[in-house]
């Protein structure tokens, strides 16, 4: 199997970072490079990261330029032939998500893969509140600001030597325009795993309030059009219904 480096990064995050650090130390996948970028927190994320520190291949803890700048100090570490980002309040389903993420990957020979994720609730995160369904992407989608769940995106580590990294002068939206650059721009293969990879506490900084919003929607457009991709602002909200249908999926 192939090595899979798997990158956290993190700022003041010490209220969850053990789950996360947790839910990849126990993953079953036999060659994991477990990479953390910490921005030089301030409280006691650092405290418990070194609790786990035998255990983590790479730590690097220093001012960054945001959580972009972060990801792609990550990149920069990774030595894996395929590279993933789990978020540090965020946490895999289970000790087989990397494994099985991978196999499907191996299988399909394609250059990415990803899956779904649920948002869960931040106390309780056995409750969900919101189901992300990934099965239904195809690159047409993307000039309506719907893509895969990107924090199940694992991608091989060419592509990003090749494409380039996240662009750090986005706010919120340099996911998305990485996604546009490499399943559209690089049309780099892509396959699709049914099965929820990975929950997230719900309060993100893409879904905390109408101005996070009005960017998000804003970078959307641009990443779209500096890739070749005609849409406009318009166009982008008539993703809203489907979210609003994710929502009811979570209540089925």
């Amino acid at each position: 199997m192939n090595k899979v480096s798997i990158i956290t990064v993190c700022f003041n995050s010490a209220a969850t970072i053990r789950d996360t650090i947790e839910s990849v130390l126990t993953q079953d996948c036999p060659n994991i490079e477990y990479i953390m970028v910490d921005g030089a927190s301030r409280d006691s994320t650092m405290e418990i990261v070194d609790e786990y520190r035998d255990r983590i291949a790479t730590v690097i803890s220093e001012p960054d330029k945001g959580i972009y700048d972060a990801m792609n100090k990550g990149i920069e570490a990774a030595t894996g032939d395929i590279v993933g980002f789990l978020n540090s309040d965020d946490f895999y389903a289970d000790e087989t998500v990397v494994r099985r993420l991978v196999e499907q990957m191996e299988l399909a020979g394609t250059d990415t893969v990803f899956a779904d994720v649920v948002f869960v609730d931040p106390v309780n995160t056995n409750r969900v509140v919101r189901y992300y369904d990934s099965s239904k992407f195809h690159p047409g989608r993307l000039r309506y600001g719907w893509m895969p769940a990107h924090p199940t995106l694992m991608v091989k580590r060419e592509l990003y030597r090749k494409y380039g990294g996240y662009e750090i002068d986005y706010q919120i939206a340099a996911d998305f325009e990485m996604i546009v650059k490499l399943l559209y721009t690089a049309r780099a293969t892509y396959s699709y795993l049914p099965y929820v990879a990975i929950k997230m506490r719900v309060g993100g900084i893409s879904t905390n309030g109408l101005r996070a919003r009005w960017t998000l929607n804003m970078e959307i457009v641009r990443a779209c059009r500096s890739n070749g991709i005609r849409t406009n602002f318009p166009r982008v909200l008539l993703k809203v219904p489907l979210k609003l249908l994710e929502f009811v999926r979570s209540f089925e």
